[in-house]
C-alpha cells in the first residue's frame, strides 16, 4: 500500500503543481508507473476546476465562471498538457522530417502554430463548457471531471501501443516512456470509467457514446504521430491529453443535445 501511494503521489508531483511530502523523489521507475494514476489525477483536476465552475455561476457569467475554472485547473497544472499540445503544432506544422519535427517540439519557445492552437483550443474548450451549462450543475461538474479522467487515459493507451522516439535519455517524459503494463492499463481504466459511470447514472446511460469519439480521436492522432515520426514523445502525449478533452466535451454536448 506505502509503495502505491508513493506512486501516486510520484504521478501528483509530475503532472501538477501540488506539494508533496519531501519522501517522493523522481525515481525513474515510480514515474513510469505513475501513468497508471493519471486518470486519477484528472479526478483532482476535474473537481478542482468542476468546483470553481459551480461556486463562480452562482456569482458571474456562464463565461466567466468557466475562464475561472479553466485559469484553476492551468494553475494547477502548471500548464503542463498545453506545453505539450503548442509544442506538437509548432512541430508538425513547421517540420516537414521526422528530425526537424522533432527538433522544433524540443525548442522551449513556442512558434506562431503553437500560439494559434492554444488560442483556438482554449476557445473551444470555453465555448463548449459555457453550453454544456444547458444541465444540471450535478451533470456539469461530472462532465467536467470525466472529461479530465477520459482524456488522461488516452495518453496511457497511446504509450501501451506506440514506442518512444527520442534518443535523448535527458528527455523529460524519457521514463514515462518506458511502457504500460497491463496492470497499469488496468487501473487507469477503473479510475477512467467510475465518473462516466456517475455520469450515466445521473444523467443517462447514452452519455456513455460520448467515449466513442475519443477513442477515434486518439487512434487518429496515434497514427498521425506513427506516420510522420514513427512512435510518440511526451509533447504528442500532451496534445492528445488536450484534444480529446474538447472531443469529449463536444461529443456529450451533442448526446445531450439530439440523441
Amino acid at each position: 500500500m506505502k509503495r502505491e501511494l508513493q506512486i501516486f503521489l510520484t504521478a501528483v508531483m509530475f503532472y501538477t503543481r501540488i506539494p508533496c511530502p519531501r519522501w517522493v523523489d523522481h525515481d525513474d521507475r515510480n514515474i513510469s508507473l505513475s501513468t497508471r494514476y493519471l486518470p486519477l489525477v484528472g479526478w483532482i483536476v476535474g473537481v478542482v476546476y468542476g468546483g470553481v465552475v459551480i461556486v463562480a455561476k452562482s456569482i458571474f457569467s456562464p463565461l466567466t465562471s468557466i475562464i475561472l475554472g479553466v485559469t484553476a485547473s492551468v494553475l494547477l497544472t502548471g500548464a503542463f498538457h498545453e506545453d505539450g499540445f503548442a509544442d506538437v503544432c509548432d512541430g508538425f506544422g513547421g517540420g516537414w522530417t521526422k528530425e526537424k519535427i522533432l527538433a522544433i517540439m524540443k525548442d522551449s519557445r513556442v512558434g506562431t502554430y503553437g500560439v494559434i492552437g492554444l488560442i483556438l483550443l482554449i476557445a473551444l474548450k470555453i465555448s463548449v463548457t459555457v453550453e454544456l451549462f444547458q444541465v444540471d450543475d450535478v451533470s456539469l461538474f461530472f462532465v467536467i471531471i470525466s472529461s479530465h479522467t477520459v482524456s488522461r487515459v488516452m495518453p496511457v493507451i497511446v504509450i501501451a501501443f506506440l514506442r518512444y522516439v527520442r534518443e535523448d535519455n535527458q528527455a523529460k517524459a524519457k521514463p514515462v516512456a518506458t511502457g504500460v503494463g497491463l496492470t497499469s492499463l488496468f487501473i487507469a481504466m477503473v479510475f477512467t470509467v467510475i465518473p462516466i459511470f456517475f455520469l450515466a447514472w445521473h444523467a443517462g446511460l447514452l452519455l456513455i457514446v460520448g467515449v466513442i469519439p475519443v477513442l477515434t480521436a486518439t487512434f487518429f492522432l496515434a497514427r498521425y504521430f506513427k506516420k510522420w515520426i514513427g512512435g510518440y514523445t511526451g509533447d504528442c502525449l500532451g496534445a492528445t491529453q488536450q484534444v480529446t478533452e474538447v472531443v469529449y466535451l463536444f461529443s456529450t454536448l451533442i448526446v445531450w443535445r439530439f440523441i
